[in-house]
């Protein structure tokens, strides 16, 4: 089936969709953007399309097999393969069309999955014109607000920083995503900073800092030392579950350690990795734009490495 068959929706048209609940419950919205310009700035409701070298070679097979790499979630392509949907819309940059796609782009591989996955269903396959760019100007109540900025490297240079204070200390935890924030042992002390995050749970990356509010947050603890020799990775599944455990009760959660620079920052890379099927480099650039002072130890770094083989292989 070509790509002819996918309808194009204009901006304002998906705008009014998405304004009205009951469509926009039937509306699934795939942005096929880089990961990190998606985490900048996106539609609320869309959802970030793996792409990479990996999944460029994989999805040359069957479609059934290309949709499974682009859309991980198997409840939603089971939602499409029963007709819940009332659309699937795709969106990238700022295409004005779909006869402009690059063949070997996401865009156009995932519309031709998806045409293939609905051709005898009542799930209408659309392209929004202009993507996300011509969605921003038309709707920007619709779309999230820019991240703020970064905690700067600087250090104790920094003119803005408070000279008592370690350079890794300074501000508050960073959100990475809306229920994932990455601070250091300071921040999971100051109760005040950790409601105003909305914090319910904390994960402990350290044999040392201490759990100050065992009796009003939910707690985990990784016992493990910054140190090149310490096997991280073997955290990093139990990690990403508690994370996720978080996030599906509604939750938030501050990941630290003593200082938020390597160990707890090594498994939100690697929950990043995992959850959102990215490389290593695109989550470290993602995360150190949150968080400057980011620096994993050298054998963490190795560790991450060989999990993103493992991640983008399966």
């Amino acid at each position: 089936m070509g790509l002819e068959a996918a309808r194009e929706l204009e901006c304002a048209e998906l705008g009014a969709l998405l304004r009205e609940p009951r469509e926009a419950e039937r509306t699934l919205l795939l942005d096929c953007r880089p990961f990190l310009a998606f985490c900048r700035r996106h539609v609320r409701a869309a959802r970030p399309v793996p792409w990479n070298a990996l999944l460029r070679r994989r999805v040359r097979g069957p479609p059934a097999a290309a949709l499974a790499c682009l859309l991980p979630d198997r409840a939603l392509r089971a939602r499409l393969a029963r007709g819940e949907l009332a659309r699937a819309v795709v969106l990238d940059e700022g295409s004005p069309s779909v006869a402009e796609l690059r063949p070997d782009g996401p865009a156009h591989v995932l519309l031709a999955a998806l045409l293939h996955e609905t051709r005898s269903g009542p799930t209408a396959v659309c392209f929004l014109r202009g993507g996300f760019d011509g969605f921003q100007a038309c709707c920007p109540d619709l779309c999230t607000e820019a991240p703020a900025p970064a905690l700067s490297p600087a250090g104790p240079e920094s003119s803005s920083s408070n000279p008592r204070v370690a350079f890794y200390d300074q501000g508050g935890p960073v959100e990475i995503l809306p229920y994932l924030f990455l601070g250091s042992c300071s921040h999971s002390s100051d109760l005040q900073g950790l409601r105003a995050c909305g914090i319910t749970a904390v994960l402990n990356v350290s044999a040392s800092c201490p759990n100050h509010f065992e009796g009003l947050f939910c707690y985990k603890s990784i016992p493990v030392e910054d140190n090149q020799m310490v096997e991280i990775s073997a955290w990093f599944q139990e990690a990403i579950g508690f994370i996720d455990s978080v996030k599906n009760s509604g939750g938030r959660v501050l990941v630290h350690c003593q200082a938020g620079i390597s160990r707890s920052a090594t498994i939100c890379l690697a929950y990043l990795m995992q959850s959102r099927r990215v490389r290593l480099d695109e989550a470290f650039a993602f995360v150190k734009q949150r968080r400057g002072v980011i620096s994993p130890n050298f054998g963490f770094m190795g560790q991450l490495l060989q999990f993103e083989t493992q991640v983008l292989c399966h």
